[in-house]
């Protein structure tokens, strides 16, 4: 895998290229991957064209990282800060894997009073890529966190694509509050969808007319979320198009509802794996 440093709408990104000519592009300000293509070279991350690029503002698209905080449970800026500061590109023990690192520092202290190192690592494979996520606590007490890789996955029309295997899954739905177990085999997209599952043991499938897409997650992740913003909150949406909602679909790979506590010298591990089918 060859890995090079390169500029994406003016801001540094590092950009790996497998065997096979797939790619990932991941932007040093919050280890956000911005960019997917497979040996086809086609586009499998959905990115924003309104998305902004300035070293400061979260990146709307492509898999954001949200840490040491989900959305707004907890004292910290909505999805934490991780995302919105800049990291470092760092060394990997695998060839096949692009790596970039953030430690804590007077930015992080100021808002969560915390020594950790957070990893975040990416892998190609054909037709596939793992983007795992790794929190070592280098602090002398315990602390706790919420994660997630809030994946944007890219999809030619809403309206024509299912997400398959959460039939039977405990689902939080967050815009009406209820809970109940899922009883479609297959979720369909019409209007605005957030919802909290949790996590099957076997992948799912998003399939749409141009194909398929398996995600997988690791067991450290225990909930998935599936979000799209529909047409009313999206043309809110300031950093996407009116129609950006329609060739999008969140598939997050989270832990949220059980905060995970790290001892000292501990670390944590999540990922989540695509690959077209």
């Amino acid at each position: 895998m060859e890995t090079s440093l390169i500029e994406f709408r003016g801001q540094p990104a590092m950009r790996a290229t497998g065997a096979d000519g797939s790619t990932v592009t991941i932007a040093l300000h919050g280890a956000h991957v911005l960019s997917w293509t497979t040996a086809d070279a086609v586009e499998r991350l959905y990115l924003s064209p309104r998305a902004v690029f300035d070293g400061q503002a979260a990146i709307r698209g492509g898999i954001p990282i949200c840490c040491p905080q989900f959305n707004q449970r907890g004292m910290l800026p909505k999805h934490g800060f991780m995302r919105n500061l800049p990291w470092e590109n760092a060394p990997s023990d695998d060839p096949q894997t692009l790596r970039l690192t953030l430690r804590d520092k007077e930015a992080t202290r100021k808002l969560w009073p915390h020594s950790f190192e957070a990893r975040l690592d990416a892998a190609l494979s054909p037709g596939g890529l793992r983007t795992a996520l790794t929190l070592v606590n280098t602090d002398a007490s315990p602390w706790s966190f919420a994660a997630a890789l809030h994946t944007y996955l890219r999809v030619d029309d809403i309206g024509q694509a299912r997400l398959e295997g959460l039939q039977g899954a405990d689902r939080w739905d967050s815009l009406t509050d209820e809970r109940h177990a899922e009883t479609a085999a297959s979720l369909h997209f019409d209007a605005e969808f957030d919802s909290v599952y949790a996590a099957p043991t076997q992948p799912l499938r998003l399939a749409q007319p141009g194909g398929a897409l398996e995600i997988s997650q690791s067991a450290t992740c225990t909930e998935t979320v599936v979000w799209n913003p529909g047409a009313v909150l999206g043309a809110k949406l300031a950093d996407m198009p009116e129609d950006g909602w329609r060739h999008m679909l969140c598939v997050e790979a989270a832990r949220i509802d059980e905060p995970v506590l790290l001892a000292p010298g501990a670390q944590w591990l999540g990922w989540q794996q695509l690959r077209v089918l």
